[in-house]
Order: C-alpha cells, then structure tokens, then sequence
C-alpha cells in the first residue's frame, strides 16, 4: 500500500501530517511505501533527506494525492 503525505498549504500551517519517526515505523512492516511530497516538512525543520533516511522518498503532489491513504494534517484545499 502506498501512502502519501503531501505539504500544508493553509497559510501559517507549519505542522506535517508524518514526521521522520512516524514514516519509519510505517515503513519497517515492509508492506507500505511511503512518499512525502517535497519540502513538505520545511516548515517544521525537517528536510527531505531525513524522510528519505527514514525509507520514505520524495515526490511531487500528484505522487502524494495518488497514493492509497492520504494523511494530512488539515483536510486538502484547491490550489
């Protein structure tokens, strides 16, 4: 199963819906792939390469919304 994580776009919205650790847990059943749209934790002062270390990887919006299960923090809005 895939699951996404895609940015906050909510002005003053600096939360993730999955930090590092959380991906990592989803991640070590082996069952679950997990994508985090690029920069997505930025604002919460976690890069990339920590999602990546954590076997998620990066990718653009359409990877994150595709996904199997979205998790997001507030519910998606039109861009």
């Amino acid at each position: 199963m895939i699951i996404g994580v895609p940015r906050e776009t909510r002005p003053g919205e600096t939360r993730v819906a999955a930090t590092p650790d959380t991906v990592k847990k989803l991640a070590a059943s082996g069952k679950h792939q997990i994508v985090v749209e690029e920069a997505a934790g930025v604002h919460a002062s976690i890069s990339d390469a920590d999602y990546q270390a954590a076997g998620g990887r990066t990718g653009g919006p359409a990877d994150t919304f595709g996904a199997d299960i979205v998790l997001k923090v507030r519910a998606p809005t039109e861009q």
